[in-house]
């Protein structure tokens, strides 16, 4: 594991029971981002293959809602205080604890990955691999929603985040290494920011070639 994962693992331990209060119905206020998710799991279903990834899922919600939604999915998260609450609070749902640049699946297992904001908090010189990873744990035909943080210049931002060092992305340079790692950008949707950090909230959505 490197120093940023034990960085951030142990960041997300100290932070568990606040985060889950703050996010368990975020959503609630968020019509793009549940908007994307729904579109998202039809769309997976429709693959006909409904095993999905929940990947850096924190306390669950957003795995519960997959769940919901018809997939068979399931999440995974660095902190294993996340996973603790997790299990708690969606007893119905599997929960493990993995990382993002290691994950417990077969080659082409799954029919589609969710990173909510999960892959935020990488080094950009790292991210080729980390979605590497994702790819390799898809489908062919599966799909990987991926939202983060935008911004409108040319180079990703690194900005303190509440929890730990973060990175936002330029929509245009995510989508190039999506489509170098082996996926097709098929839809965007950025909007205008939800906080007061002034980024764009981006949502892609990208299918296994």
């Amino acid at each position: 594991m490197t120093e940023y994962q034990e960085q951030t693992r142990a960041a997300y331990d100290g932070v568990v029971e606040l985060y889950a209060s703050l996010f368990a119905d975020r959503l609630e206020t968020r019509p793009f981002a549940r908007s994307m998710i729904g579109t998202f799991a039809e769309l997976v279903r429709g693959t006909g293959n409904p095993w999905a990834a929940d990947v850096g899922c924190g306390p669950g919600h957003l795995t519960a809602m997959l769940h919901d939604l018809g997939l068979d999915a399931f999440g995974l998260d660095l902190s294993p205080a996340m996973v603790a609450h997790a299990r708690r609070a969606h007893p119905a749902v599997r929960f493990d604890e993995a990382r993002m640049e290691a994950l417990p699946v077969d080659d082409g297992a799954l029919g589609g990955v969710l990173a909510h904001y999960s892959m935020i908090h990488t080094p950009p010189r790292d991210l080729p691999a980390l979605l590497a990873e994702q790819v390799r744990v898809l489908a062919p035909g599966g799909l990987l929603l991926v939202s983060f943080f935008a911004t409108e210049g040319p180079e990703p931002i690194r900005f303190d985040h509440k929890v730990t060092p973060a990175y936002s992305w330029p929509a245009d340079r995510f989508a190039e290494l999506l489509a170098e790692a082996g996926l097709d950008t098929f839809a965007r949707l950025l909007h205008d920011p939800a906080s007061e950090r002034g980024f764009l909230d981006a949502h892609v959505m990208a299918r296994r070639r």
